[in-house]
């Protein structure tokens, strides 16, 4: 026992000491960007921590409607007794709208107090998106200033040559790292506006079928009637 112990230690310390290197390389990259490497930093995490606050969001409101068939939600205004979860509730809030004007103000007030708030939020992380490369264009063109201005003091040796490495490790490590920010940013974003998008097509598409139903005279005394049953 004691025995497997130590071989398996031996492959954990590796592994320690692999992660402590690169956490060093890392944090000397960081600080070799300079100063737009903290508003780049500011940036992701507003970025991506807007972006699983909408997620999270959307699958709490049980946003997977590739998974879910029209026909189920469908049979659930049928069969009150069949929904489930919150789009299960929704449908219950709507099928409960008595008249044309209840139904078209109940699904107003949703887009304004619960779907306006994903839409804000979905613009602030498309800025961040464009604002990422932007800063790191800005960190280098500060590092290209840098290393022009030790190239214009006219002094030579090692001194002048590090600073010329410095400016242009900033100039580069900038570029990058906004790019790579952006990049996953923007994939993100895409996704989370579509699901946005489809929910929003859901509920429009949602209130149709409810307003046919109220049309049609089967409206909140008929689920009702589907709810308790009758008795014989």
């Amino acid at each position: 026992m004691h025995h497997l112990i130590e071989t398996l230690s031996e492959p954990l310390g590796a592994l320690i000491d692999k992660l402590h290197a690169l956490w060093a390389q890392a944090l000397g990259i960081w600080l070799a960007g300079g100063w737009a490497m903290a508003g780049i930093a500011v940036i992701a995490l507003v970025m991506f921590g807007l972006g699983m606050h909408v997620h999270l969001k959307l699958r709490a409101k049980g946003v997977r409607l590739k998974t879910m068939r029209e026909q189920t939600w469908r049979r659930w205004i049928e069969h009150p007794r069949e929904r489930r979860g919150p789009l299960g509730n929704l449908v219950h809030a709507a099928m409960h709208q008595t008249s044309h004007e209840q139904l078209a103000a109940f699904f107003e007030e949703l887009r304004t107090t619960d779907m306006a708030p994903f839409a804000r939020d979905l613009r602030v992380m498309k800025i961040c998106v464009t604002a990422a490369p932007l800063v790191g264009l800005l960190g280098t063109v500060t590092g290209m200033l840098a290393t022009f201005g030790a190239l214009a003091s006219g002094s030579s040796g090692d001194k002048t040559m590090g600073q010329v490495a410095e400016g242009i490790s900033e100039a580069l490590i900038t570029t990058e790292t906004g790019l790579v920010i952006a990049l996953p940013g923007l994939f993100f974003n895409y996704q989370l506006l579509r699901k946005h998008e489809r929910y929003q097509a859901f509920l429009k598409y949602l209130e149709t079928v409810c307003s046919q139903i109220i049309y049609r005279g089967q409206g909140p005394e008929k689920e009702e009637e589907a709810m308790h049953g009758t008795i014989s």
